[in-house]
């Protein structure tokens, strides 16, 4: 795709939101079902642009826009950051070729092939379907149980041979399955909306970042508007709670009583996303 650069606006409104645990509906909640209605309908009436920022593939978030009717997004970062696709209508969406050389130029001293072969030593990481991997991103599967001592060894790895890769390590949330993915150093779902902004003339104050779990974190405390839904650990919401006083931001932190998509909604009106206020 030809990316094209624009200056700010004004009138800019953004909602960036995770997917899974936040802006889809949870199994058997019907008020986050008739919530996602209202929500589509206020991102439609004003023009607020629609950011989805997740740890999904690209396949995988288009399935779940299907599966749950999720209003189409302007803009899709998916897997965990290493990938932006952007809207050309009609279900139509095209990678960025700009970000994708900007991680080029990141991760030119090792190639994702290279760090591949380098991992074969580690036994225990059991590689991810195809449609999971990326040109910039490696995903694995481990045992739940052993990934504190994974992160440990793939850490000495990655510095033994000065890999520009970071490892992130989660816990899949509907099966258990421990997961460890590969990223450009420094890279996340917080670094490619922080690049992606910047790339499109939008401050952070123009953005509203809806998210649920501890991969939200870094987006949760780097100056966004922020709502955390209710069905987020507590644990999560204190360190966001004590994060943002700790910055000394004032009004930028909804802890959602509502979970999920209700959350969302809550908090899209709590920051004046739909101006002016959306109708009941």
């Amino acid at each position: 795709m030809t990316d094209s650069k624009r200056g700010p606006s004004l009138d800019s409104r953004v909602l960036a939101t995770d997917l899974d645990g936040t802006l889809i509906p949870l199994d058997g909640c019907q008020r986050n079902v008739s919530d996602l209605r209202l929500l589509a309908d206020e991102l439609r009436t004003h023009e607020v642009t629609l950011v989805f920022v997740t740890g999904r593939h690209f396949e995988s978030v288009q399935a779940a826009i299907r599966e749950h009717c999720l209003p189409t997004p302007d803009w899709i970062i998916c897997d965990v950051g290493t990938t932006i696709y952007q809207s050309r209508g009609h279900g139509d969406f095209a990678r960025s070729q700009v970000y994708g050389d900007h991680l080029a130029a990141v991760t030119t001293a090792l190639s994702v092939d290279d760090l591949r072969s380098q991992l074969a030593v580690i036994d225990r990481l059991r590689p991810q379907e195809s449609e999971k991997q990326g040109p910039f991103k490696l995903s694995y599967y481990a045992n739940a149980n052993e990934l504190d001592e994974l992160h440990a060894d793939i850490n000495r790895l990655l510095i033994g041979c000065d890999a520009p890769y970071s490892v992130i390590q989660s816990v899949d949330p509907f099966n258990g399955e421990g997961l460890i993915d590969f990223l450009p150093r420094g890279v996340s779902k917080a670094y490619a909306l922080q690049w992606w902004s910047r790339h499109e003339g939008i401050s952070q104050n123009e953005i509203v970042f809806a998210g649920d779990s501890g991969n939200d974190l870094a987006a949760f405390t780097a100056g966004y508007r922020t709502i955390v839904v209710g069905n987020a650990e507590r644990s999560l919401r204190k360190r966001v709670r004590d994060a943002h006083r700790e910055a000394g931001w004032r009004d930028r932190l909804l802890l959602a009583d509502d979970p999920a998509t209700s959350g969302v909604l809550a908090g899209c009106r709590k920051f004046h996303l739909f101006d002016p206020s959306p109708s009941c």
